[in-house]
């Protein structure tokens, strides 16, 4: 999906997915509401603002978290198992798999219900049964062209027949979801067959994933344009209000009670609440908090639960040896914090003519880069980065990446890109460029922009930053219209394609390459290493590939991020997940 997130949106706002071009921070300015005297226990946090609640176009972290609320896949992952697994959620077992790997049966749980809705015209607005249809339905949804999801590199030529039905869907005439294709075959009213093009070892990862979530056909022809903003799905939670850039409520979805549902804790967790019915906390509030430094004071006030560790706040929460401050572990106060999987970069966009046809331009840049003053500003949050595939992922790679921070060869490099000192010899005026960025009115964006610029004047470039909001970023990366940009990548599943897929020529925007990189050698390497289970083999393939784009500097890698959160005593069974949408049905508060 998605996941991405500019370098100044909150990995846990939720990721997907930084402030400046790395750390935590999330846009406008709302005001979470404090308790009420007889209110459900509610769960309180902050979100960034949050495009719709579509999985089709969930591509940014704030709303991968909120459509996880609302719809479930076939899939999800095991909340308490490390290393990550998946497990059913709407499917009723894990899927049968036989023809070497390329044929997938999944039979579905029977007595799932779509929350109640005006758009269930058959049944009085009372909500139906989920049935195989609603899964083959929303796959073909993320293929149409017409309703530009910019999910479907996940199923790019891995369906039979399903890249067929995508071209047919372009143009003016209505899309036939009515068809038939070869891979997506309803064999009877609660079983789904899947038919595969090749092996796709990574198939049980994406059907955990919001792109595959299931919606109602009935919902989206009924709202139109504006089904974005009206969900209606099976999740635990319903969206109860929405005052958008400002405040979200969600309540657990009454129609598991009424349906009788019952999904439980497992009964191995490592909490007194396994085997109790989920959700277990009735009521969540999202608020939009644009400034750290004030959710940190809401938190402190206990009118938020659990906020993310700013740069600005870092003094003041942690230790020197990185761990929580005695004065706050004394008020019951909790901290969190692990490696994440995930990779914060500065992308080229390489349809540019200014950045994208010279690769010494784009190499000189990345040697200009002092990763040691970077990591001094981002106070140890962040993990120095060697390649593409983050710590924790087969494939990753330790070595010296080649164009490390040198400064004299960052200056030899420019010379030789044509801009002797950072001028162009023709007009003699020093090289300009352009850095995206979103989430303007975070601080510290600010501070870790005018940081970068720093870095480039060393060698005599100018580095201008521009600030949007975040609909606004991604709408500028997705019309290719960024020179460069500024965002975190992170994973939707722990495999290494997961990341290498960001240079994949067929994945180029409106898709997950947002730097619209293209080189034959990597994509030869990447359509090998695909193919094959884990295995030494598949390792070495992953890291050649890397080792080309790692040449090629389609990006300037900034960071692996750290997540530090901090939560109060009364929010129950949190565990940092690199893959928490739909996760909060685990959690409860005490009131």
């Amino acid at each position: 999906m998605k996941r991405i997130r500019s370098n100044s949106s909150p990995r846990r706002c939720a990721g997907i997915l930084l402030s400046g071009l790395l750390a935590a921070g999330v846009a406008g300015c709302g005001k979470p509401s404090e308790a009420v005297p007889g209110e459900a226990p509610t769960l309180r946090m902050t979100t960034a603002r949050i495009r719709g609640f579509d999985p089709a176009h969930a591509v940014d972290q704030a709303s991968i978290l909120a459509v996880g609320k609302v719809y479930e896949g076939l899939l999800q992952y095991a909340y308490w198992e490390r290393p990550y697994r998946v497990e059913p959620l709407l499917a009723a077992a894990m899927p049968e798999v036989s023809e070497g790997g390329r044929v997938w049966r999944i039979a579905l749980r029977k007595g799932i219900f779509f929350s109640d809705d005006p758009c269930f015209a058959a049944t009085g607005g009372k909500g139906r049964e989920l049935v195989a249809q609603d899964v083959a339905y929303s796959i073909r949804r993320i293929a149409d062209v017409k309703v530009g999801s910019g999910g479907y590199w996940v199923f790019r030529g891995k369906i039979a027949g399903l890249d067929e039905f995508r071209e047919a869907s372009r143009g003016e005439a209505a899309t036939d979801y009515d068809g038939d294709i070869d891979g997506l075959r309803v064999v009877g009213s609660h079983e789904l067959e899947i038919r595969l093009t090749q092996p796709y070892p990574q198939l049980p990862w994406v059907l955990a994933m919001p792109y595959a979530f299931a919606v109602p056909r009935e919902a989206v022809e009924f709202y139109g344009a504006g089904f974005v903003n009206h969900p209606v799905g099976t999740g635990p939670y319903v969206l109860a209000s929405a005052r958008q850039n400002y405040r979200y409520e969600y309540r657990a979805n009454p129609k598991w009670a009424e349906t009788g549902r019952v999904e439980t804790m497992p009964a191995d967790a490592p909490t007194p609440d396994a085997g109790k019915r989920l959700p277990l906390i009735p009521r969540i509030v999202d608020s939009v908090v644009g400034d750290p430094s004030t959710a940190w004071l809401l938190f402190l006030s206990g009118r938020l639960d659990l906020v993310d560790v700013s740069r600005d706040q870092w003094d003041s929460i942690i230790t020197p040896e990185k761990e929580l401050r005695p004065e706050l572990a004394a008020r019951g106060i909790s901290l969190g914090k692990s490696p994440q999987l995930s990779v914060s970069y500065a992308a080229f966009n390489m349809d540019d003519p200014v950045v994208g046809p010279n690769k010494k331009l784009r190499q000189a840049l990345t040697c200009a880069f002092d990763a040691e003053e970077w990591m001094e500003f981002q106070n140890g949050r962040m993990m120095t980065p060697t390649g593409p595939v983050p710590p924790g992922v087969a494939g990753h790679s330790d070595g010296k990446p080649p164009h490390a921070f040198d400064l004299d060869r960052a200056k030899r490099l420019l010379a030789e890109a044509g801009y002797p000192e950072g001028r162009d010899p023709a007009t003699g005026r020093r090289l300009k460029l352009t850095l995206e960025l979103g989430a303007a009115d975070n601080p510290e964006t600010r501070q870790a922009a005018e940081l970068m610029a720093s870095f480039m004047e060393r060698i005599g470039v100018v580095l201008e930053p521009s600030y949007n909001n975040w609909p606004a970023f991604l709408q500028k990366i997705e019309r290719r219209q960024a020179q460069l940009f500024s965002v975190t990548w992170i994973g939707d599943y722990p495999d290494a394609q997961n990341f290498l897929q960001l240079f994949a020529s067929e994945n180029a925007s409106p898709g997950p390459n947002r730097a619209n990189y293209r080189s034959e050698a990597f994509d030869r390497l990447y359509r090998e290493m695909i193919a094959l289970p884990e295995s030494p083999e598949r390792e070495a393939l992953c890291r050649a590939a890397a080792a080309v784009v790692m040449e090629d500097c389609p990006w300037i890698l900034t960071a692996y991020p750290m997540a530090f959160s901090v939560r109060h005593a009364r929010l129950r069974n949190h565990r940092r997940h690199d893959f928490p949408w739909g996760m909060e049905k685990y959690w409860r508060v005490d009131d």
